[in-house]
């Protein structure tokens, strides 16, 4: 008669545990002042009071995941950055609020315990948390052979972050006519749209991770994992300069592009005027556009565009906010700024 165990059934315990050894200097190196210890615990311990002298604190929260970017790591079997990615997109939509990092948590799903691949991944979970100055609170690696195939992988993230009630940045309360609006350069996709990026890059133009793009003077792998930037440094910058006041919105652009991004953050009264000629639409979007021959329109519905965060700031505030969201890789422009809205225009509109 046939006897069953755990690793007939595709889990090893063995294994699962080696991986899960190699996880805890990972998260040590993100732990700040308000990590509690408390070894072999069920949940992560987080002081608040140790951040900051909250006078009425808010938790913000957020959560995402990488979508199919996971497919452009698993065609290029390289997978350090893809944490970050998982971090970037859960802790900038939190700095929206203008709120500050706290901790992270991640869960990764696996078809099969790979604890080489697993340390890959959360080694860029700490890597993106360490950016975020946020810590790597806990997590958790589910074993399911029966729903993710050999190679196959997932991830989510959860972040936590507060602010005090009186500085959320609420833009439906604080954007009028006349702020300025500010574009923080990306650093490329980000996280979205890689469902059509693959269908161009992969399918319709059969280039493979290590072929060269002459133009960007990179490799595939290269473009396509480069992983999407972290705005919290930028974001203290700006609050710093300007003054939390001085900063009335913003917008994290992700899927749905600018229009539909810098729309969430605004007010009904107000339309969000966005020059065209304001930046130059990196070389990176150009190419995928030309790949694939893709609409213009349809570039700007589905990717950031070279613009990866849009801040509405007080007139006054503009030029100090300009110079603190620039860095020499990245510098900011002013891409527009508000109006009055009419009942016939939209929202936003990019011309």
């Amino acid at each position: 008669m046939t006897e069953f165990n755990y690793r007939s059934a595709g889990v090893d315990l063995e294994l699962y545990e080696q991986a899960m050894q190699r996880l805890p200097a990972l998260m040590k190196r993100t732990h700040t002042p308000g990590v509690m210890d408390l070894p072999g615990g069920f949940a992560g311990l987080f002081r608040l009071s140790a951040m900051r002298n909250w006078k009425d604190p808010v938790l913000v929260s957020g959560t995402d995941g990488v979508g199919t970017k996971i497919k452009a790591a698993i065609h290029a079997g390289k997978y350090s950055t893809i944490g970050i990615d998982l971090v970037a997109m859960c802790v900038n939509d939190c700095l929206c609020l203008g709120a500050t990092p706290l901790f992270f948590l991640d869960y990764v799903a696996m078809g099969k315990d790979e604890p080489a691949l697993l340390e890959q991944l959360v080694s860029g979970v700490s890597d993106g948390c360490r950016q975020a100055g946020a810590a790597l609170l806990g997590g958790e690696t589910a074993i399911m052979p029966d729903l993710y195939a050999a190679g196959d992988f997932d991830m989510a993230g959860f972040c936590v972050a507060a602010a005090d009630r009186s500085e959320l940045i609420d833009g439906r309360i604080r954007v009028e006519a006349g702020d300025v609006l500010i574009g923080i350069p990306s650093s490329g996709f980000h996280s979205n749209g890689y469902s059509l990026v693959r269908k161009v890059v992969f399918d319709h133009a059969r280039l493979s991770s290590l072929d060269q793009i002459p133009q960007l003077n990179v490799t595939v792998e290269e473009a396509l994992l480069k992983p999407t930037r972290i705005y919290a440094d930028i974001v203290a910058a700006a609050i710093g300069a300007a003054g939390n006041s001085g900063i009335h919105a913003i917008a994290h652009i992700t899927g749905g592009g600018i229009a539909d991004n810098l729309e969430r953050v605004l007010p009904d009264n107000v339309q969000a005027f966005v020059r065209r000629e304001a930046w130059q639409i990196p070389e990176l979007f150009q190419w995928l556009q030309q790949l694939g021959r893709i609409a213009e329109d349809e570039m700007f519905r589905v990717f950031n565009m070279g613009i990866g965060m849009i801040m509405a700031v007080a007139p006054d505030a503009a030029e100090a906010t300009l110079r603190a969201c620039s860095t020499p890789d990245y510098p900011a422009v002013v891409l527009g700024e508000i109006r009055s809205q009419s009942q016939q225009s939209p929202t936003v509109l990019v011309k």
